[in-house]
């Protein structure tokens, strides 16, 4: 102890272990200077710690795993493997879009077969889209009708034996729709007529002033030849619930508007009823296809009946603002137009014939008392 007051200077230098305490634990040597004192030897290795910065050098690097190279491709497991099936099944599969993976073969080995495909039915889980129209058929397989069987047949030999060509035209109908109106109103009931009925007529008009039109491709006694028909017998399309039915009003050319309407009426009723005789539909050696009744439609084309040269598709009528005839560059008119699309068979009728051919219905249309003369 050291009285207060007392000196302190002789005491400075005096320690425990001077006073009999235990004596005190030696110092630790810095952690720099033991990690340099015990550092190996340079091994001449560039990842030996002694080629590592100090402040790396508990670091130790291991070098990255490497995928073996192999000359047959990565091996793979029974899940990525695609399953065994035969050539039939795998067709049906990508055409019902059935996961192949998801079928369960029954064939040998478990291979899969056509009749496992045609028998997947996928899981759905609830609410998903599959799931909710999973209580019904997904599609419905309609047998073709012997019609349809026939319309096909032609149509697809049309397309790949007789080369198209097509060539149209904006008519105005305006004078045509007024001379319509003006029959119709003096009629007293008798007829009404219909536009589709002045195009027929008109048809048939352009044909006997064309007649390479009016014509059809043959194969007689073994030699082509090319029948040019000294009547105009005008095919109408009709669609009916079997296909498209294609009803003859024959002698075009010697009709008048009136008796026209009328068979153009009973054909197509009694076509849509199925009532037609064979020698009613077949034949003809021209066709109009009309679908002004839609007004969606502005222009269409349409495949040549065959073993006629040419087709007429007529699309609906439209109100167009043209320039006035008055002279005033400022004022417009009004104009009812349609458009018209002549498919002609080139092996019959050259590209410059089906031209003349559309610029002579488009003036009896556009001039339509013609049609009376």
């Amino acid at each position: 102890m050291v009285e207060e007051g007392t000196d302190i200077a002789p005491f400075e230098s005096f320690t425990v272990e001077d006073g009999g305490g235990a004596k005190a634990p030696p110092k630790e040597a810095p952690k720099e200077e033991a990690s340099e004192s015990s550092e190996p030897p340079d091994s001449g290795s560039k990842t030996s710690p002694s080629t590592l910065d100090k402040g790396d050098s508990n670091l130790v690097q291991t070098p990255e795993p490497q995928e073996s190279e192999s000359a047959y491709g990565k091996l793979q497991t029974s899940l990525d493997r695609e399953p065994s099936m035969s050539p039939a099944a795998k067709a049906l599969a990508l055409e019902l879009g059935v996961p192949i993976k998801a079928v369960k073969g029954t064939g040998p080995g478990g291979r899969i077969t056509k009749q496992d495909i045609e028998k997947y039915k996928p899981v759905a889980s609830a609410g998903s889209p599959t799931a909710a129209s999973s209580t019904g058929p997904l599609y419905e397989d309609v047998p073709a009708s012997s019609m349809r069987k026939t319309i096909a047949n032609r149509l697809t030999q049309s397309m790949n034996q007789n080369p198209h060509y097509f060539v149209a035209a904006t008519i105005s109908v305006s004078k045509l729709l007024k001379l319509r109106q003006a029959l119709n109103a003096s009629a007293d009931g008798k007829y009404k007529l219909s536009v589709n009925d002045f195009l027929i007529k008109a048809s048939a008009v352009a044909c006997k002033k064309i007649p390479a039109v009016n014509s059809s491709w043959r194969e007689v006694d073994g030699q082509v030849v090319i029948r040019k028909h000294n009547t105009v017998d005008v095919s109408v399309a009709v669609a009916t619930s079997i296909g498209l039915m294609t009803p003859i009003v024959r002698n075009v050319e010697n009709l008048g508007l009136e008796s026209i309407s009328a068979q153009v009426k009973d054909l197509g009723k009694r076509a849509r009823d199925g009532k037609l005789k064979p020698e009613e539909y077949q034949g003809g050696t021209f066709t109009i296809s009309n679908m002004g009744m839609n007004a969606a439609i502005d222009r269409f084309t349409a495949v040549i009946n065959p073993p006629q040269a040419g087709i007429l598709a007529v699309g609906t009528t439209k109100k167009v603002a043209v320039p006035s005839m008055s002279g005033d560059e400022t004022s417009v008119e009004w104009d009812d137009q349609i458009v018209v699309t002549g498919s002609f068979d080139h092996k019959v009728v050259d590209g410059a014939v089906g031209g003349e051919w559309i610029r002579e219905f488009k003036k009896v249309v556009e001039n339509p008392l013609e049609m009376l003369l």
